[in-house]
């Protein structure tokens, strides 16, 4: 089961207008129940310290925190896990267990129908749209491509690229299980209000 409601913000302290942590706590209390750190060049203690804070604050929402990459980060933060498309997801399982999410980045049908549905919970499929946090990567799926990728998986899709409240209706048409979102909560001045925002896109647009 994703965290609900299925909207993960993911950390880019670069873009950030404020110390992640107090995003994060930011984000919690207006909805969002999943967050996940990627801040890859910190060091595994630095990236430990940020996650045991911005867990203390989700217990108290019962939201859900997971890390982009290192899975010895993880394991001692005790948070799942997102890999890259060249992650190996079953020693990923097999080493954190089955209590944590387990999420792998996927770009096309192919890496999606090869993602291992028994040691996944998710994928994130990106980009969906042109996006200002990875500018010039892509090509962009789009709607077409994003149901593509739905359609060759039995996992939930998380879109994820450009998305603003606008481009959630077009990507919930396309069946995805929920959106990710870095750059425009990262960098905005009320991230509670942004993500209510994005919720209500979410719950008013027609799957």
């Amino acid at each position: 089961m994703l965290p609900q409601p299925p909207l993960l913000v993911v950390s880019d302290r670069r873009q950030a207008v404020r110390p992640l942590p107090e995003i994060a706590a930011e984000i919690f209390a207006g909805g969002c129940r999943w967050f996940s750190l990627r801040e890859k060049d910190l060091s595994r203690d630095a990236q430990i310290a940020l996650l045991l804070e911005i867990k203390a604050s989700a217990h108290t929402f019962g939201a859900v925190v997971s890390v982009h990459g290192d899975l010895a980060v993880a394991e001692a933060a005790g948070v799942g896990v997102h890999l890259a498309a060249a992650g190996d997801a079953q020693a990923a399982r097999d080493r954190l267990g089955p209590d944590v999410l387990v999420g792998q980045s996927v770009h096309n049908p192919a890496e999606a129908a090869a993602a291992p549905a028994a040691a996944l919970d998710y994928v994130v499929a990106g980009p969906a749209f042109p996006t200002a946090s990875k500018p010039g990567y892509g090509p962009a799926l789009g709607p077409e491509g994003l149901a593509a990728i739905v359609a060759a998986t039995t996992l939930p899709v998380i879109a994820i690229g450009g998305i603003d409240a606008a481009a959630i209706p077009s990507c919930r048409r396309a069946g995805v299980a929920g959106v990710a979102v870095m750059g425009g909560v990262m960098r905005a001045e009320d991230p509670a209000t942004e993500v209510r925002e994005l919720l209500r896109a979410w719950n008013s647009a027609t799957p």
